[in-house]
């Protein structure tokens, strides 16, 4: 369902997939080859939501942000199933494993890598091309070469997986 809010309405790519069941409202952007997949909620209705090229955004999961406070998505993102992203911004190529809050203000840099379960506090940086886990998450090593190989091979399944049901859409 694609909503007007207050006279803004969501911008999205003819390339990018959105599940019937996906909810935008607002002003959102989402970018080329991106992937929304079910029962998943992108509000911009108090503040922009920019979602960058070639992002999958999992089941179930909410973005949303504070007043004043824009959240911004870059390209080759992954977020996983139930993801909540609320006023933060996401770097390039990052995977936000399933179940991980990011509050407002929070940064997470390129190439890193948010384990599953999460809860990244407001304010906090996650640093580029590392793992980083827990309630609070607190970096845990940097990423490895499997590590970089595991999150490309998830983004370009997800673009191709996104391009599939795309082409199924009537």
């Amino acid at each position: 369902m694609i909503l007007e809010y207050k006279g803004k309405y969501p911008q999205i790519d003819d390339t990018a997939y959105l599940s019937e069941d996906v909810v935008v409202t607002g002003e959102v952007t989402i970018g080329a080859y991106c992937s929304i997949w079910f029962k998943t909620v992108i509000r911009g209705d108090v503040a922009p939501t920019i979602i960058g090229k070639s992002v999958n955004i999992q089941d179930q999961s909410m973005l949303h942000q504070s007043p004043g406070m824009p959240l911004e998505i870059e390209d080759g993102v992954t977020v996983g199933h139930q993801v909540l992203l609320h006023s933060c911004k996401v770097s390039k190529n990052a995977l936000i494993g399933m179940g991980s809050t990011i509050l407002d203000g929070a940064e997470i840099g390129e190439n890193a890598f948010v384990g599953a379960g999460s809860l990244v506090p407001p304010g906090k940086k996650i640093p580029s091309n590392t793992l980083a886990f827990g309630r609070p998450a607190k970096v845990v090593r940097d990423l490895t070469d499997e590590d970089y190989k595991e999150m490309k091979r998830i983004r370009t399944e997800y673009v191709e997986k996104g391009q599939v049901y795309k082409s199924n859409q009537s």
